[in-house]
């Protein structure tokens, strides 16, 4: 095997963590060798150790002289553990391969830095860079912004309508395109729809993927008035993972009722008398949720669009045709009133998810 092929490895160990890492990146380690791999790792947060230091654990004595393939630079900080540079020069490590710096600030170099100094060679993978930043993308967005990656996810058919004026029974798209989905719940730290989705569906907004996880997926109701019911499918299976986002405006009775019955509710007043998002955004961002997923209808869907807070779209297509002008589409409100005001998405992804099935994938544009 070669170095790409260690590589390899490396990434698809780090993917064992999706779901496990957070609020820490996906780190897979691969020690080699003379061409044979001593030891492997990934981390996962309540595991507590990094990558790095499985690894060496399973090696032992085999880690001297060995190459480390990894997907992240190693840290050089010391945090819950300590710094796993330090670590691997101690073990005899004389050459590291890493697929990108680490953006956090506390190691950006420093990790690798330390290593040089020590005599280790140390290589960046520049081929496999671009798919290591995708892989913690979340990550990066947080270190650089402070705040999560804000994903905008809704099922449209064709002709970009997401619900039926009369009744929504049904489905839009496919039970392996809803598979899908909850792959992308799992990989994601939270979750956020409108009070009006429960109210019309007392949908559960749970990861049903059965992994496991660090800690529970955060299901989130913006709710300015707390009308969520006591006997929805939220509250009842509420285990300190669901939160209610309101307002001033709503009653301190409700507010008590729901904390009674385990949910945790947050007051942000906005414009308007309506939730303000960006506060809970920047709540999230002080609590380390580094991904936040938005299932919602029409009207929230603009309202975070036109607050410049979505960062990435996916979007699932089914092969259907709704028509009409009282369907409901992806984004409604206000909308922008000249096409030369679109919001303008990049960087697209097409997915083929099942027969007469696509999703697309991409990030919302702007100018800063």
């Amino acid at each position: 095997m070669n170095d790409a092929a260690f590589m390899r490895e490396a990434l698809d160990l780090a993917r064992s963590g999706v779901g496990q890492a957070s609020p820490n990146p996906l780190v897979g380690a691969v020690l080699v060798r003379d061409g044979e791999v001593v030891g492997r790792g990934f981390h996962t947060y309540a595991g507590v150790r990094h990558a790095e230091a499985v690894a060496l654990a399973e090696a032992g004595d085999r880690a001297r002289g060995a190459t480390l393939y990894l997907n992240l630079e190693p840290c050089s900080h010391e945090g819950r553990t300590g710094p796993c540079a330090d670590a691997l020069v101690a073990a005899g490590v004389t050459r590291v391969v890493a697929a990108m710096e680490d953006p956090n600030p506390l190691v950006s170099g420093k990790g690798l830095a330390k290593l040089r100094e020590a005599g280790v060679v140390v290589e960046i993978a520049a081929e496999f860079t671009a798919e290591a930043r995708k892989l913690n993308e979340g990550f990066v967005h947080f270190m650089r912004t402070g705040r999560p990656q804000v994903t905008l996810k809704s099922a449209l058919t064709l002709d970009g309508k997401i619900a039926a004026p009369d009744d929504n029974t049904g489905w839009i798209t496919s039970e392996t395109a809803r598979r899908h989905v909850q792959a992308l719940r799992h990989a994601s730290d939270a979750i956020l729809t409108g009070i009006g989705t429960v109210l019309a569906d007392d949908c559960l907004l749970n990861d049903r993927t059965g992994g496991p996880r660090g800690r529970p997926l955060l299901r989130i109701v913006l709710d300015s008035v707390l009308r969520l019911p006591l006997n929805s499918k939220l509250v009842t299976s509420a285990a300190d993972d669901v939160l209610v986002v309101g307002t001033s405006a709503a009653s301190p009775e409700r507010r008590v009722a729901l904390e009674r019955a385990g949910v945790r509710v947050l007051l942000f007043d906005g414009p308007g008398g309506r939730t303000d998002l960006h506060s809970l955004v920047a709540w999230l961002g002080r609590e380390r949720y580094l991904t936040l997923m938005i299932e919602a209808g029409s009207k929230l869907n603009w309202a975070v669009l036109e607050a410049d807070l979505v960062d990435k779209v996916f979007i699932y297509y089914g092969a259907k045709i709704l028509g009409g002008l009282q369907a409901l589409p992806m984004a409604g409100g206000a909308g922008r009133r000249r096409r030369i005001d679109a919001i303008r998405v990049y960087d697209l992804t097409l997915h083929a998810v099942a027969p007469d099935e696509f999703a697309v994938e991409g990030y919302v544009h702007r100018d800063y």
